[in-house]
């Protein structure tokens, strides 16, 4: 026990060090390496004595190993955090504060031990990992992201199941939805998809062809998003199949390609490590709508809807999953969040990205339903909303200016009401303003991502 408090009192008396203050003995880096894995992985005054010497040494480079372990080594409080302290100078003293602080401070790279040991501990977690990330994969010239911003999300690989060509029923089969149950409505070549969100929040991904296009809805509960991918890429005869790695980048998912275990950023659709990474790949977007059941049916009678019967056992009852999380204004993952916004980080915004530029407007824009005219990127755009069920949809405009029309379902300039269809605002003479991609998403990852 006197050693014990002899170790713990050497990283309080380092926790206090300015940062930068190191001890003048250069140490080697085998011996950092020794060090680092006693800090993550080692018990007993073995390990204490080990974050005690890593605080005294002074050096921020081994940050990552010391977040690392103040995730998975709940075992010890206020150990680990005294020594991040120490060699960082940051007042951090949870993971998620450190996590946040690593992401603002990219200049400072890991000792090279990090790596080994981030491998080490991931195919403890789950051996599949490795798939994306062992050997040369986690090299910091192989990786567009920073190895040590990759998290594990909770499940193993796959643990959160795609859903590959679901079968999809009659609208009339789906009496188990209720009307206000959110859907994500999807329409391609006069084949028009229901897809609830109450289903697709335990699986947060599907793979299928719609109206004879091959797609993919990337569904990041973390973050908000289902963002509708086209999956057949130039240059690739068969399309992309995609499904979900359990690992996490900034608080969003990073999904994974079943042909070359590449990873894949959800939110920017690239490619961030594996063969497929500096391909310049970068998925489509396809227009999609988040609306109420019963919105979408009376819109679209033909509609089909994701059968119940999944061949997964999961509570698929209306506003069961992610509930809590739903609820909340916290986040669940780390990730930095703008300080100079009057948006909370898990404000809903719908987002338009077009050639030249992107752009997100909060939802509450659409309290009581909005037509709202306006410009991103090279394009004019309208946008036609109504923010209690987060439906909005985005359409060229050209040189017209919009109000809300006089029946349900349009729009109007000039005195002329154009439908509102899932393909294009439609006049009566049959003129059509192309719908143009778009989705709703937390700000926090908007504005991580795409910037405002």
């Amino acid at each position: 026990m006197p050693r014990l408090l002899v170790t713990l009192l050497t990283v309080l008396l380092f926790a206090a060090r300015p940062a930068g203050a190191a001890d003048p003995r250069p140490m080697p880096d085998d011996e950092v390496a020794r060090l680092s894995e006693l800090a993550l992985f080692g018990h007993g005054t073995s390990r204490l004595d080990a974050l005690g010497r890593l605080a005294a040494r002074g050096e921020p480079d081994v940050a990552a190993t010391l977040i690392t372990a103040m995730r998975y080594r709940r075992d010890v409080t206020l150990e680990t955090p005294f020594a991040f302290q120490a060699v960082t100078g940051s007042e951090a003293g949870t993971w998620f504060d450190a996590m946040v602080w690593q992401q603002a401070h990219p200049e400072i790279a890991p000792h090279p031990s990090y790596r080994v040991l981030k491998l080490k501990l991931l195919e403890r977690l789950d051996p599949n990992f490795l798939r994306f990330l062992g050997g040369e994969l986690s090299l910091p010239g192989k990786l567009d992201i920073r190895l040590e911003e990759i998290t594990w999300g909770g499940v193993r690989v796959d643990g959160i199941p795609s859903l590959d060509h679901p079968r999809m029923v009659p609208a009339a089969e789906a009496g188990w939805l209720q009307d206000d149950d959110l859907v994500f409505g999807v329409a391609i070549a006069g084949d028009v998809r229901a897809y609830p969100l109450r289903i697709m929040g335990w699986h947060e991904m599907f793979n299928d062809v719609v109206g004879g296009v091959p797609v993919a809805l990337a569904y990041c509960t973390l973050c908000g998003a289902g963002i509708l991918f086209e999956t057949l890429v130039e240059g690739r005869q068969e399309p992309l199949v995609f499904g979900s790695s359990g690992l996490l980048y900034r608080s969003n998912k990073l999904m994974f390609d079943r042909q070359t275990d590449s990873l894949w950023n959800q939110f920017t659709g690239r490619p961030v490590s594996g063969p497929l990474r500096g391909s310049g790949i970068e998925l489509a977007i396809r227009p999609v709508a988040i609306t109420g059941w019963a919105a979408w049916r009376a819109a679209n009678p033909g509609t089909t809807v994701l059968a119940l019967d999944t061949g997964f056992d999961r509570d698929y009852g209306s506003g069961v999953v992610y509930r809590d999380y739903f609820a909340s204004p916290g986040l669940m993952f780390p990730a930095a969040v703008a300080p100079d916004t009057p948006l909370g980080p898990k404000a809903h915004v719908f987002g338009v990205r077009v050639a030249g530029g992107a752009k997100a407007w909060p939802l509450t824009d659409f309290l009581g339903g909005a037509v709202i005219n306006d410009a991103v990127g090279l394009e004019t755009v309208v946008l036609v909303g109504e923010a209690e069920t987060r439906t909005v949809r985005a359409y060229r405009r050209g040189d017209r200016e919009f109000a809300e029309g006089a029946a349900p379902g349009t729009v109007s300039t000039g005195g002329v009401d154009w439908a509102v269809t899932e393909d294009a605002l439609v006049a009566p003479d049959g003129t059509r303003l192309a719908r143009l991609p778009g989705h709703v998403s937390y700000w926090f990852a908007w504005d991580g991502y795409l910037g405002r």
